[in-house]
């Protein structure tokens, strides 16, 4: 597995809020993916509302 960090930002009622999360996942899709259930669930967010900026493979 290797890890991943993400950055983006997601709507909310006042504007937007930027994000910065590290993921651990086998690929860049998969990482990807877990960033939109991770921040779905938390937030309650739809995947339109993250916009996901750069995803960048970290050292283990």
């Amino acid at each position: 597995m290797s890890q991943f960090t993400v950055t983006g930002q997601f709507e909310t009622r006042d504007g937007s809020s930027k994000f910065e999360t590290t993921i651990d996942a086998e690929n860049e899709n998969l990482a990807r993916e877990h960033t939109y259930s991770q921040l779905g669930s938390q937030h309650g967010l739809k995947r339109t509302q993250i916009d996901l900026e750069s995803l960048e493979e970290g050292d283990n």
